[in-house]
C-alpha cells in the first residue's frame, strides 16, 4: 500500500489490488479551521510594518514664496486659476492678485488664501505639508523672497 500526504491533511490512500483511490479525513473541520488561523496569524504578524514620519515647517526658517510657494499654486492651482478666476496664480503675477485681492491677511489661520486652502474641492488639490508651507509663509508676513 502507497500513501501520499496532501496539502489540506488528507492522507490519498492507493490500494494497488482494487486500483481505487479513497480520501480519508484526518483532521477535523475545526481542527483545520484552528491550523489555517493559526498559520494566518503568523504570516500576517510577519509582515513588515511602515512607519510614517509626518512632514512639518519649521516655522523659524523662512518660506520663500518663488522657491516653495509659487511651485504648489504651479503644480496645484493653475488649471483653474490661470487668469480668467481670481486670484492668478500663474508666475509673475501670483504674488500681486494675492497681496492686492485681499487674500493673505494676518491672523494667517483666518486670512482668504488659507480658508480657501481648507473647504470644499480646495481641500484635495495640495497635501498637508504644502498647506503648512502656504500658512507658515502668511504667518512670517508673505514675503515676495
Amino acid at each position: 500500500m502507497l500513501r501520499l500526504v496532501c496539502n489540506l491533511g488528507y492522507i490519498c490512500e492507493i490500494i494497488n489490488k482494487s486500483r481505487e483511490m479513497k480520501l480519508k479525513a484526518l483532521i477535523s473541520l475545526p481542527s483545520l479551521i484552528k491550523v489555517l488561523f493559526l498559520s494566518g496569524a503568523v504570516f500576517m504578524a510577519s509582515c513588515e510594518k511602515y512607519a510614517y514620519l509626518i512632514e512639518t515647517v519649521n516655522p523659524d526658517e523662512p518660506v520663500l514664496f518663488q522657491t516653495q510657494i509659487q511651485p504648489i499654486f504651479t503644480n496645484n492651482c493653475i488649471t483653474c486659476h490661470k487668469g480668467a478666476r481670481n486670484p492668478d496664480l500663474r508666475e509673475g503675477n501670483s504674488y500681486a492678485s494675492l497681496t492686492e485681492g485681499g487674500y493673505v491677511t494676518q491672523p494667517a489661520e483666518s486670512s482668504k488664501l488659507y480658508k480657501k486652502l481648507l473647504e470644499g474641492s480646495h481641500a484635495s488639490f495640495t497635501i498637508d505639508i504644502e498647506k503648512q508651507l502656504i500658512l507658515t509663509w502668511i504667518k512670517q508676513g508673505a514675503q515676495d523672497n
